[in-house]
């Protein structure tokens, strides 16, 4: 296959694909696994973003938190420390405050809610739909701050397919990773199939040349910078008549990832012992973090209304392991041990909605039961059991009603409302002991919008929503390594979210505009006890503390400069701040004042595309791994700003081939997102593909 596939790239296989619509993209979004998001036929009140397939080859964006960080009101980070995972602020809202979806079923991980985004890929998408601020209360609990949904693909071809094979290299010339994406499809009158595999193997990325060597970290490639993943989604629907539609669906996606060490701290087996206010970096790797998930979406016509449900069954299995030293060859010491999670949901989500006069009622029931099973295996390379299984329960549900009201042709009016309630029912019990006490949170969401349509002048919009999310399993239990008190009547945080808007065309731009403010309040924050442990140190418990303000604007544009020529631009201005009533140098980390991006697609022939773009961002604090002086004190560092320029080409073989080459960061800046954590340099990639 491999051989036909690399021949009709090059042209030597006359009518591949000729029985299809040679202009038709192979699939559409997967329509039952969309969410209500805001858009001319739906409105609500708020602002969305969508990122399609297309957008995201052409730049060679291959894993969820690169695919976004050139959207409106996002931000990239990095936790650095010891697991290193690459994390996404919607308008400065984070992973627990921002929902992910696949296909409107959220990824949840029972036990700290700990995504790495770094670990969803992108290539088999249709589309990712991003929520920022006003999430519909019909979506479900967690939406505090925004909500983020992976859309697969549905077919809409007899038969139809795509094939893509895809090498990136570093500035070296050296290659560091392999991408290859299979889908198949075929649709008939009552039943349709979808299926398709990706699997991405990354060696890992080349710092720029800039890079100032040191004994934690060479030049060259990034150490412990290399991961491997794969993801496998099967679709099969039936679709009776035209507006009924029942689908099953199964994704498994595989992952294991190594983590970068910070650059400026002692590596154990590698340095000089630490220095003060400084200590040993731990040796972590992820063998195993893999996700599967099976469900069934309906969609059935009501005459008057309808009726959607999802019911699903997740999986998750991670495997984090401690090592005796970098080298990462043995666990024998004290420190070393296997850490095993076995976490299982079930949920089932239900949602009716009927045209009553000038009113859209719908409502939504949400159920979902996660189940946390935790294995420690202390010191595995000598032998010996694993400790007893801890596990959790916990039990949560929503039901929400909205209504929309239409004044007139042009006027809508939103509102909605929901009751969320948590429960944990376990908490780390084993058979030889009763558990910790358990807790409870509950909360009332509500949203109100309206939306003014005024023909060709565009559309405006004002929202006001209150939504809130639990606090996790972790965030209740952790006593991190005993260095914390347990709070299991820890409540929910909240956040009031206003916002202005309007999006229409000006002349021959499309232009998007938002205003936005948030009040956070109730933030789950760590609070000094005054009791100390064995060491000194202070125990801590996490509290509803913290209160914050999140502000902004958002610009967009998209500007047809000539019939070649295209300008899409967009920019972010955002202000945060939290204030902690018993650290009063708290500050928040991660996200810029200032981002940017600037696109230029020029059609320099009728089969080669160019696009230059920059990706601009100012400074933003991150939290030092130095200790101050004084133990009660924050350290912070300030991460510079970059501009990042990046060059990209689509060559257009024939209706069915493609090839898409490019460079990014083609000036090979050096830059960091937290301190310690250097970002790749300069990196090119080339992607062929064939749709059949």
């Amino acid at each position: 296959m491999m051989g036909i596939f690399a021949l009709a790239l090059a042209g030597l296989v006359p009518g591949a694909g000729q029985a299809q619509d040679a202009a038709a993209e192979p699939g559409r979004a997967f329509t039952l696994g969309t969410v209500v998001i805001k858009s001319r036929a739906d409105a609500q009140g708020g602002t969305a973003s969508t990122v399609d397939a297309e957008q995201i080859a052409r730049q060679n964006r291959q894993t969820l938190d690169d695919a976004l960080a050139v959207v409106p009101g996002v931000a990239i980070g990095n936790t650095g420390g010891s697991r290193n995972e690459r994390l996404v602020y919607v308008r400065g809202f984070d992973r627990f405050q921002v929902p992910l979806s696949i296909d409107g079923i959220r990824v949840y991980l029972p036990a700290d809610n700990r995504l790495d985004y770094g670990r969803f890929l992108t290539p088999d998408l249709a589309e990712i739909q991003i929520q920022k601020g006003y999430v519909s209360v019909l979506n479900g609990p967690g939406g505090m701050g925004g909500a983020i949904n992976l859309v697969t693909r549905q077919p809409t071809q007899p038969f139809e397919g795509e094939a893509r094979l895809g090498v990136e290299a570093g500035n070296r010339g050296d290659i560091t990773a392999r991408t290859g994406y299979l889908s198949l499809g075929m649709k008939r009158d009552q039943f349709w199939l979808q299926g398709s595999y990706l699997k991405r193997d990354n060696d890992g990325f080349y710092l720029s040349r800039d890079y100032q060597p040191r004994p934690q970290q060479g030049a060259g490639l990034r150490d412990y910078s290399d991961s491997d993943d794969s993801r496998l989604n099967l679709k099969a629907g039936w679709t009776p008549n035209a507006t009924d539609e029942y689908v099953l669906s199964y994704t498994r996606q595989t992952g294991q990832k190594n983590a970068p060490y910070n650059v400026d701290q002692p590596i154990r087996g590698l340095t000089e012992p630490p220095a003060e206010g400084q200590s040993w970096q731990r040796d972590w790797t992820w063998p195993e973090w893999d996700i599967d998930s099976l469900a069934f979406y309906s969609h059935t016509d009501l005459g008057g209304g309808y009726l959607k449900t999802k019911a699903y069954y997740n999986r998750f299995d991670n495997l984090l392991s401690a090592w005796d030293d970098y080298t990462h060859s043995a666990q024998t010491e004290r420190r070393s041990f296997d850490s095993r999670y076995k976490d299982r949901s079930w949920g089932l989500s239900l949602e009716a909605g009927a045209d009553l006069g000038d009113h859209t009622l719908r409502s939504a029931a949400h159920f979902r039961r996660d189940r946390h099973e935790s294995i420690q295996f202390s010191q595995p390379g000598l032998g010996g059991s694993a400790d007893p299984a801890e596990i959790s329960k916990e039990e949560t549900w929503s039901v929400a009603l909205e209504d929309t009201w239409r004044l007139r042709e042009d006027l809508r009016v939103v509102a909605g409302l929901s009751y969320d309630k948590a429960r944990v029912l376990d908490a780390d019990r084993t058979e030889d002991d009763a558990g910790l006490p358990t807790g409870s949170s509950d909360a009332v969401n509500w949203q109100l919008a309206a939306i003014w349509q005024p023909g060709d002048l565009g559309e405006y919009h004002a929202s006001l929503s209150s939504r809130t999310r639990f606090p996790t399993l972790f965030d209740r239990y952790s006593t991190r390594f005993g260095t914390a008190v347990p709070n299991p009547d820890l409540k929910s945080e909240r956040a009031l979210n206003a916002e202005l808007g309007y999006s229409g065309d000006l002349g021959p731009a499309t232009i998007e505009a938002a205003l936005f403010y948030s009040k956070v309040r109730d933030m789950i924050q760590s609070v000094p006890t005054g009791a100390l442990d064995d060491e000194g140190d202070q125990i801590t418990q996490n509290r509803n503390v913290g209160d914050g303000v999140y502000k902004g604007l958002e610009l967009a544009a998209n500007w047809q400069l000539t019939d070649g020529l295209t300008l899409m631009a967009n920019y972010t201005w955002l202000h945060r701040t939290i204030t902690d009533p018993l650290r009063a140098d708290y500050r928040p980390t991660n996200t810029p004042r200032h981002n940017a991006y600037l696109r230029l697609d020029w059609q320099a022939m009728p089969a080669l595309t160019v696009s230059p773009s920059l990706q601009v961002a100012s400074s933003r604090l991150s939290e030092s791994a130095i200790q101050p002086e004084d133990p009660a004190a924050i350290a912070y560092s300030r991460m510079g700003g970059f501009t990042l320029a990046n060059l990209d080409f689509a060559w257009t073989i024939s209706d069915q081939a493609e090839v898409l080459f490019g460079v990014r960061n083609v000036f090979d800046r050096d830059y960091a997102l937290v301190e310690g954590y250097p970002e790749p340099g300069r990196s090119f990639f080339l992607t062929t593909s064939l749709r059949f």
